[in-house]
């Protein structure tokens, strides 16, 4: 349920092709649905704009499967993150048009394919070993609305790499980077460019990386004023800003 369905059912009780009372049952669930092991957010896309997105770690299959089951009623695109593919076969038995993203680790039902940001959203990872986290970025960016593109393996210790690729950042209008190690690449991205940078660490790197803490706190200390932080290998949370930027 979002502004544009909610002004679209006013209209059409006001001509009389929907009566009160079929108008109420459709608005029942606002602002959201019990379903007993959850509340699914109904009203979430018409506060802030965007639908409610499933966070798949924990949940069982059956879970899953209705809390999609529910989100996708109404008519909109569904994401679930962190899921399996024991949890995608329980959607898949109810949409046969969802899909597995194995690499962001993401289950997708797109029905909207329409455009709702102003640009380009540049999606970047230092290392191969950074792209899950990157994929998810880049799959909650699409499922929002953005053209999205991405640049893989440009980490600092083949710079050139991310050199070449200097045209393609500058037509972006928000860029995303995810980087483990030392985390020092969106510092370098965000010297480049003059829009936003989300810096995502990643868990990647030998014993003294702490599992992306080196990377989070190199990041919380870049020196370029340009560069903001979401938490460690949270590619969804650096897709959903980087959305909202756009759609500025």
């Amino acid at each position: 349920m979002n502004r544009e369905s909610i002004r679209k059912l006013l209209v059409q009780v006001r001509a009389g092709r929907v009566t009160p009372d079929e108008a109420v049952a459709q608005l029942r669930h606002l602002p959201f649905e019990d379903l007993g092991f959850a509340k699914v957010d109904h009203h979430r896309a018409l506060r802030v704009g965007m639908p409610e997105v499933i966070f798949g770690q924990g949940k069982t299959p059956a879970q899953l499967a209705g809390i999609f089951s529910r989100l996708a009623k109404h008519g909109r695109n569904v994401l679930a993150t962190r899921a399996s593919e024991e949890q995608f076969a329980a959607v898949r038995k109810k949409f046969r048009a969802s899909e597995y993203r194995s690499l962001a680790r993401a289950i997708v039902l797109q029905r909207d394919r329409a455009t709702y940001g102003k640009g380009k959203i540049s999606v970047v990872s230092a290392g191969t070993s950074d792209i899950p986290v990157a994929e998810e970025a880049v799959t909650t960016a699409e499922l929002m609305g953005n053209q999205v593109e991405h640049i893989y393996d440009v980490g600092v210790a083949g710079i050139h790499r991310l050199l070449a690729n200097r045209e393609t950042l500058s037509q972006a209008r928000v860029i995303v980077v995810c980087a483990g190690m030392e985390g020092a690449l969106p510092s370098v991205v965000g010297g480049m460019v003059g829009v936003p940078v989300i810096a995502v660490p990643t868990s990647v790197g030998y014993g003294a990386a702490f599992k992306g803490l080196a990377a989070l706190l190199g990041m919380m200390n870049s020196c370029a004023s340009n560069v903001s932080v979401v938490n460690i290998d949270n590619g969804f949370g650096a897709g959903y800003v980087a959305s909202l930027i756009n759609r500025l």
